[in-house]
């Protein structure tokens, strides 16, 4: 006796490539359109299904800000181009699905230095979800890694808790800002993210201010670190981290608040500015005992919320609002010894 049937393989269970090459090419056009079409108008609903994660929160705060002033939409937009497009597809089992589009912008100067490729990542959460972008890392041609594929051209995702890198993926948002914030574990590379950064805000100082600082990380549902294994041992990683900047003035002067901050804020500025700032980082992770090298990260790109709180003191709380702060207690760091204030993080 034979028996015939079928049989069901479950996404959720079978290993299986995250997108067809049409489909990834369809969903980088898509978000291209998307994208210039926003920018043209500078109208974030116009972009704001085909984005996600920290590119989302950076291009819509940055949409918002810039159409409050700009309210007949972006006079100087030049289309966006992203063309010559590699598609790197991990094979995994279940949910969510993704890929890295590696691509040429039309935003650099083909050839030498100035040359960039603009590396774009895609994550689809679920069987009836649209794909969303959710990093874009920017890294100088030369510096794109060869990333590990198998017979059929897959790349190899990196496990959140990998204990062969330097740092697992899912530490990396601690390890930076506790970096940042404190100076500890010192494993990044030096670079205008990591040392630069920390240096700068050391050397803050302006007369009759008082900054302080506090860092968070940044890891849950769509702020989920992805990694894909290289030719070389270690991983390509993108992760996110949140911000908090806090100007209080002495009394009689009053914190700058310029159009963009105007756009996004909460609350009127009369001695304290705080503003909380979104950040995507692309690394390069060696193996065990190497410094970790950041490229590049996107916290300058826009500023998705900001707070002001009024005549409040330098030992006052943040107050929630929009993406709030809220749990354990922390401290800020400060650009002025002995100017502390107790916080609030996620």
């Amino acid at each position: 006796m034979t028996a015939t049937g079928c049989v069901t393989v479950h996404g959720e269970l079978a290993v299986l490539p995250g997108a067809k090459k049409s489909e990834a090419a369809q969903a980088l056009k898509d978000f291209t359109d998307a994208y210039n079409a926003a920018d043209k108008a500078f109208d974030p609903a116009l972009d704001a299904d085909r984005v996600t994660g920290s590119l989302g929160a950076i291009n819509q705060a940055g949409l918002k800000a810039r159409r409050t002033y700009n309210p007949d939409g972006n006079k100087a937009h030049k289309p966006l181009v992203l063309d010559d497009a590699t598609y790197v597809i991990p094979k995994k089992a279940g949910w969510p699905r993704w890929f890295l589009a590696d691509t040429d912008s039309n935003r650099d100067q083909d050839g030498g230095k100035l040359d960039t490729r603009w590396l774009v990542v895609f994550v689809r959460t679920g069987p009836d979800a649209q794909w969303k972008a959710a990093y874009l890392g920017v890294l100088p041609a030369s510096q794109v890694p060869e990333f590990v594929l198998d017979g059929d051209g897959l790349a190899t995702p990196v496990k959140p808790q990998d204990d062969e890198l330097a740092v697992a993926p899912a530490d990396l948002s601690a390890s930076y800002t506790g970096y940042l914030q404190n100076g500890s574990p010192d494993v990044f590379t030096p670079s205008t993210s990591t040392s630069g950064w920390r240096e700068t805000r050391r050397t803050t100082r302006r007369a009759g201010f008082s900054y302080q600082y506090i860092d968070q990380p940044l890891t849950g549902s769509t702020f989920a670190p992805l990694g894909l294994r290289t030719e070389d041992g270690g991983a390509l990683v993108f992760f996110n981290s949140k911000h908090f900047e806090r100007q209080v003035a002495a009394k009689g002067l009053r914190p700058e608040v310029n159009p963009d901050v105007k756009a996004l804020l909460t609350g009127e500025v009369n001695s304290t500015l705080t503003k909380e700032r979104v950040s995507s980082q692309l690394v390069h992770v060696p193996l065990s005992g190497q410094a970790i090298a950041s490229w590049s990260s996107s916290l300058c790109s826009a500023l998705p919320a900001y707070r002001a709180q009024a005549s409040v003191s330098v030992s006052s709380r943040v107050s929630g609002s929009g993406s709030s702060c809220s749990g354990p207690r922390t401290q800020w760091t400060s650009s002025s010894p002995g100017s502390r204030a107790g916080g609030r993080r996620t």
